[in-house]
């Protein structure tokens, strides 16, 4: 099986939930809080290694965890 490598938006999701002392499943029951969609563990790891793009869900996670919007290219 093939190990997904985190993108340097995983990273910070990642530095963020242990510099705050707080689990992925803290942060799922956050962002379906905000955005009253479906996000489960597999859904945070796609985003988190960029196999998954959604815009509403990603934004709420930024909010959440207070990451700056990515420099526009």
């Amino acid at each position: 099986m093939e190990k997904s490598t985190l993108t340097p938006f995983g990273k910070a999701i990642k530095k963020k939930l242990v510099d705050m002392e707080k689990s992925h499943s803290w942060l799922i029951d956050q962002v379906c809080a905000q955005t009253g969609l479906y996000f489960d563990r597999s859904y945070l790891h796609k985003i988190m290694t960029g196999k998954l793009d959604t815009p509403k869900v990603v934004q709420a996670i930024r909010e959440i965890l207070g990451i700056p919007d990515a420099p526009q290219k």
